[in-house]
């Protein structure tokens, strides 16, 4: 194996999950289905199933979705890891993303991650009931805009930038009516677009917090070790080799924003010229792209691009 000093590989969140995702490489690479049956068989139902058939309203759900893209970044890494020696000096992973990179470094079992992310969404359903939080895309206005407009707009109820996505996509969250308050706000000071997304829930934001706690006392069950590859952190943009800091970085979390736009600025600042999203969709290529225009960038999801990325990293 050969470490790449200049590769990162970064794994994906909710909102990439499809119906089918995977289906060509599963049928290529045994290890695809070999990985959703031990994550099938911590859970008590058949994931690939779900992943294979839906229906689409199962998969969305949030304690299904996070064990099905958790499942198939790790998937997507098995399968290269069998068909290449090169392997990333970095991982990151955007908010769920970052669980699928603890456990491609080493530092989760597969196993336990399973387990506490399917915990994760029922907590975090269990802790905002439908309807009572929501999500929205800002587009067009920098992050102070945003962060001001979400002020302006709380009046005594939670509403805050969650994810920092890339340069001018924000996304805030928080209770509903004041993240519609806050949409019109920030469309009246120049957004290009306020767009409410299809979420059961309002991650990265305060409601989280009862739930980080309950979180936290699964994470204490699990063993946790140092990561084999250095890992950035949503939360704190910082890689953390003690197992304590690493626990406390996830707690967070779960109610702090997901600060990927620095995540990626923080990994090309350390040398990182070639990032390869691991896992279905191409979000965070788009992404990406837009943060660190002169890196090089792919997606590993399906055969086609499986063999262009190991065609250019195997030289």
């Amino acid at each position: 194996m050969t470490q790449q000093h200049n590769l990162a590989f970064v794994f994906p969140g909710q909102g990439s999950q499809s119906v089918g995702m995977l289906a060509q490489l599963a049928d290529t690479y045994p290890v695809v289905k070999q990985t959703f049956a031990e994550a099938s068989e911590v859970l008590g139902f058949d994931l690939w199933d779900l992943v294979a058939n839906g229906p689409d309203t199962e998969l969305n759900k949030t304690q299904n979705t996070q064990p099905a893209m958790l499942a198939a970044g790790v998937a997507v890494w098995r399968v290269w890891c069998e068909q290449s020696p090169v392997r990333p000096a970095w991982m990151a992973g955007h908010s769920l993303g970052e669980y699928t990179a603890l456990v491609c470094s080493g530092a989760i079992a597969f196993a336990d991650a399973i387990r506490l992310v399917a915990e994760r969404g029922r907590l975090m359903q269990e802790a905002v009931p439908a309807g009572v939080g929501a999500m929205a895309a800002i587009i067009g206005l920098d992050d102070q805009q945003v962060v001001a407009g979400c002020a302006e707009a709380a009046n005594g109820a939670v509403v805050a930038a969650a994810n920092f996505n890339a340069p001018g996509q924000v996304v805030i969250a928080g209770e509903t009516a004041a993240v519609e308050r806050a949409m019109e706000i920030l469309k009246a000071k120049g957004a290009k677009r306020a767009l409410p997304l299809p979420v059961s829930v309002p991650s990265h934001c305060a409601l989280m917090a009862a739930a980080s706690d309950q979180l936290n006392a699964v994470l204490e069950t699990i063993s946790v070790n140092q990561p084999e590859v250095t890992l950035v952190h949503n939360a704190d943009v910082q890689s953390h080799p003690q197992v304590d800091e690493l626990r406390l970085a996830l707690k967070q979390q779960l109610f702090m924003p997901v600060r990927w736009v620095e995540c990626v600025q923080h990994m090309q600042q350390q040398g990182v010229t070639q990032f390869v999203e691991c896992g279905p969709g191409k979000v965070l290529l788009g992404l990406n792209k837009r943060i660190a225009a002169e890196a090089s960038h792919a997606s590993v999801f399906d055969n086609d691009s499986l063999n262009a990325v190991l065609e250019q990293l195997n030289g």
